[in-house]
């Protein structure tokens, strides 16, 4: 394991302290509320010339992530970060990023979307972009905030995965605390990344590297008609299949050089749980603390921290919920018109086919920075426990902490 040095920072902070240590070539740039901090704090890098990076300072969301796509095009190793109504400015951007198949790193530091104007967190702006082709990976604090900002270049760079990916961090809850966070020198994280790998094409020129080049010229994102369309998204969906194997593959080198172990899903209590509560992001510490004080009173109640959304773990999910009698989601994102949030609506898909499934109730909660404080958390397991109780939900989808 590395010797590690142990900062206080906030989750911006901790994402900019860990970009820093990569020295991207390329960082785009548009400010926004809560992630502001992270772009500020890296130009200072550059000003204090601790880093190569060429930082440019763009006019728009929009024009940040097509300027990220041209520079990971031409091979350059890109970061950006933005939130809520600058990741929707981005939007027909973010397929183009994945299309193109180009493994630009993003932290997006989720904020409700307007309107009403609300600079507040919940995971309707990345929630909204699940079906981008972006891998998603969702933090429950700083130092993984910190960690995962590191491992996000080796695996969107994976060989066979090549596609970008988006580093989840709840807005003020994780942006604005500072933490402790233990940090690698700066030689272990570049001895970690490495230098960036390309994919192999053959074109009329002969075999070159997939990226663009003037000695052996090719195009990126033409014109592809219904003719190649459809096998080129193909690519993408292979691509988040191997997605799935390579992450906990990059988990474990990372682990030997931190000491910190991350997977695909972090169960909690879970060996002998009748009930569980699964979600996303920094809410799971505070789902943590209610799960030990219920297992004190006798009461077998578990969690599962769900860390990598996209691509979706299936058959770790069915494998760990299989013998749970009723789980409760939380979806800090609401989806309108439909029977629940997105976690729901997944979780009910991938155990629609399987004998043996765990009755499934969805919680809205959160939305707009509301608070969620450990009563209403064991008031949802106290619910739990009573639909296991009855052996049916009568309300599959309720809305924690709303005032009705």
């Amino acid at each position: 394991m590395s010797r590690q040095k142990l900062l206080g920072l906030n989750g911006d902070e901790a994402a900019a302290y860990a970009i820093k240590q990569v020295n991207p070539d390329v960082v785009a740039a548009y400010p926004i509320t809560p992630q502001t901090i992270i772009v500020e704090r890296f130009s200072e890098y550059v000003a204090d010339g601790l880093v190569d990076t060429e930082f440019v300072a763009v006019e728009s969301e929009h024009s940040a992530m097509s300027c990220c796509i041209g520079a990971a095009a031409a091979g350059a190793r890109a970061f950006t970060a933005t939130a809520a109504n600058g990741l929707a400015l981005m939007w027909e951007m973010l397929y183009i990023a994945a299309s193109l198949r180009l493994p630009i790193v993003m932290a997006v530091v989720n904020r409700a979307m307007s309107a009403p104007i609300n600079i507040h967190n919940d995971h309707s702006d990345s929630m909204g972009a699940r079906d981008s082709g972006w891998i998603q990976i969702y933090c429950e604090n700083s130092q993984e905030v910190y960690d995962t900002c590191i491992e996000a270049w080796r695996i969107g760079e994976h060989l066979d995965v090549q596609l970008p990916v988006m580093v989840c961090l709840d807005g003020f809850t994780l942006s604005h605390t500072m933490e402790n966070v233990l940090t690698l020198s700066d030689e272990a994280v570049r001895d970690f990344i490495g230098e960036r790998p390309y994919i192999k094409v053959r074109g009329h020129l002969g075999e070159a590297e997939f990226r663009l080049d003037p000695e052996k010229p090719l195009t990126m994102g033409p014109l592809d008609l219904y003719d190649f369309y459809f096998e080129h998204k193909m690519h993408q969906v292979e691509a988040m299949k191997e997605a799935l194997k390579a992450i906990p593959e990059i988990d474990e080198e990372y682990a030997e050089i931190s000491g910190r172990e991350y997977r695909l899903l972090h169960p909690y209590m879970m060996e002998d749980a009748e009930v569980a509560i699964i979600g996303l992001g920094s809410t799971m510490g505070t789902v943590r603390y209610v799960v030990d004080r219920m297992r004190r009173r006798g009461l077998k109640v578990g969690m599962v921290r769900m860390r990598v959304f996209r691509p979706f773990p299936t058959e770790e999910l069915q494998k760990l919920l299989k013998d749970v009698e009723v789980v409760g989601v939380l979806d800090k994102a609401m989806s309108f018109g439909a029977p629940g949030g997105p976690l729901y609506e997944e979780l009910r898909t991938i155990f629609y086919d399987v004998d043996e499934n765990p009755i499934i109730v969805d919680y809205i909660y959160g939305l707009g920075g509301r608070d969620t404080p450990p009563h209403l958390i064991e008031e949802t397991y106290e619910e739990l426990l009573e639909v296991k109780r009855r052996g049916e939900a009568v309300e599959k989808l309720k809305f924690l902490g709303v005032r009705m």
